[in-house]
């Protein structure tokens, strides 16, 4: 079964929008746990305008499942990343004032600060995975670079889904056999939801692991938390 990370970065920014800790970042990551959740993600950004730096120690404290930080590896968010030594860091090209993870990484002509960046997580006993579009030359350019996995960006997928459905996958269906064939594990994320993530996963075979937020705490609006998440992990099974 492909295992299921919530992004609870939507949390934290309803939590900023009136300075108090409400809701309680720590204790809805502890609920995503006890619902079902098999992971728990978090993305600091350089603004802080959600997850911030100082949440990152307290959520590593009490996840018992899967914490996964991701980030544009600046120097701050490395140091944050090697003193709390989450189990998987996924490293994204975020510019520091986009709105949303847009891109990934051209793993070729940035191999030499990726191989450097890759090393030093690993070092430290971290799981690395790039996010990337599914394109071969990218998977291959990061298991070039040393990392464990790939997440590819479903953004497009997402947004071909309604209009191609049928082509929708297919450039991921490509790039995971390929990522089968030079050993390099495979996670996906962004706009996965409930209509199109049963789909996805039955076409991008060896797919580890999803992240999702934004959809999945939007549904939780109407269905509750602890129901969505089983929703979701229906689509997963």
């Amino acid at each position: 079964m492909t295992k299921l990370s919530v992004n609870i970065n939507k949390v934290a920014l309803i939590r900023n929008s009136r300075g108090g800790n409400l809701p309680d970042l720590v204790q809805v990551a502890m609920d995503c746990e006890e619902y079902g959740a098999q992971g728990i993600t978090v993305h600091p950004r350089p603004d802080q305008r959600h997850v911030r730096y100082d949440d990152v120690p307290q959520l590593k404290a009490v996840v018992k499942t899967e914490f996964n930080v991701e980030g544009n590896p600046t120097p701050d968010f490395m140091k944050l990343v090697l003193e709390n030594k989450p189990h998987q860091a996924t490293l994204v090209p975020d510019a520091p004032g986009v709105l949303t993870s847009d891109q990934g990484w051209d793993t070729v002509a940035h191999a030499s600060f990726l191989k450097e960046v890759v090393s030093a997580l690993k070092a430290a006993g971290i799981r690395v995975s790039l996010f990337v579009d599914a394109e071969e030359r990218w998977v291959e350019g990061a298991k070039a670079v040393g990392a464990d996995r790939v997440e590819f960006y479903t953004g497009g997928f997402a947004n071909d889904f309604y209009k191609k459905k049928e082509k929708s996958a297919e450039s991921h269906h490509r790039c995971a056999i390929l990522a089968s064939q030079i050993g390099i594990g495979i996670n996906a994320g962004h706009d996965l939801n409930l209509e199109n993530l049963r789909y996805y996963k039955e076409n991008v075979p060896g797919l580890l692991e999803v992240s999702i937020g934004h959809a999945l705490i939007s549904d939780s609006l109407y269905f509750g938390l602890g129901n969505t998440i089983q929703m979701y992990l229906r689509q997963l099974r």
